[in-house]
């Protein structure tokens, strides 16, 4: 083999490695809808359970049942962007069960706060008979403060592996917040709740999908 033809196979192959290259890069399309839809749906149901509290109106349902519709657009949203990722690297796969593995926590904690707090009601209860007032400490007032420090893991996890500054200082701000809600109360863990939706998936979600439609046209 001629020195030409060395010098052109390895150009060939160093072009097929970049193609492969910019394949994997360009599968992955992050439009940024995920954590728009949460972000918002948080911050809405925050912020109308702050009011509730503050004000005292009742809505007919349950507004945290809205956690449960946006589950639905959430599968479509996913299988879509399924069929785009034509390939996903190890960091994409790992970052995929973070969040699976996030879901089911949320999930279970729900679960064991439900029980603890059925649990709670009958000693309170007797407490208020005896005392003729309510106790001091209210396990519910905590409940905040543990789904704070879930919503950081991921989301500062997320941030340091895609490099994405804004969702990685947003799971900083939802461990600030998560330290705070230790010592206010439950309204204002609200208000603190409705803040790390805002910062940890709302802005970061505003800005990627900026980013991504730039990128889209940009393409065509």
């Amino acid at each position: 083999m001629t020195g030409e033809e060395n010098k052109l196979s390895e150009q060939e192959s160093l072009l097929l490695i970049q193609q492969m290259i910019n394949k994997a890069k360009n599968s992955y399309h992050d439009t940024g809808i995920g954590p728009i839809l949460w972000g918002s749906v948080i911050t809405v149901c925050s912020l109308v359970t702050y009011y509730k509290i503050k004000y005292g109106f009742k809505l007919p349902f349950d507004i945290w049942l809205l956690t449960l519709v946006a589950i639905v657009p959430q599968i479509f949203i996913a299988i879509k962007q399924n069929r785009i990722n034509k390939v996903k690297g190890y960091d994409d796969k790992v970052i995929d069960y973070l969040w699976i593995s996030f879901g089911i926590s949320i999930f279970m904690l729900s679960f064991i706060n439900s029980n603890i707090i059925n649990g709670l009601n009958p000693v309170f209860q007797v407490y208020i008979d005896v005392k003729g007032a309510r106790p001091a400490f209210d396990y519910g007032s905590f409940m905040s403060s543990f789904f704070l420090m879930l919503y950081a893991i991921p989301t500062f996890v997320t941030g340091a592996c895609r490099n994405m500054k804004p969702m990685l200082y947003g799971g900083i701000i939802c461990w600030i917040c998560c330290i705070i809600s230790v010592y206010t109360k439950i309204e204002w863990d609200m208000l603190l709740t409705a803040i790390a939706a805002m910062s940890a998936w709302l802005i970061p979600g505003i800005l990627i999908r900026r980013k991504f439609l730039k990128n889209s046209q940009a393409d065509v």
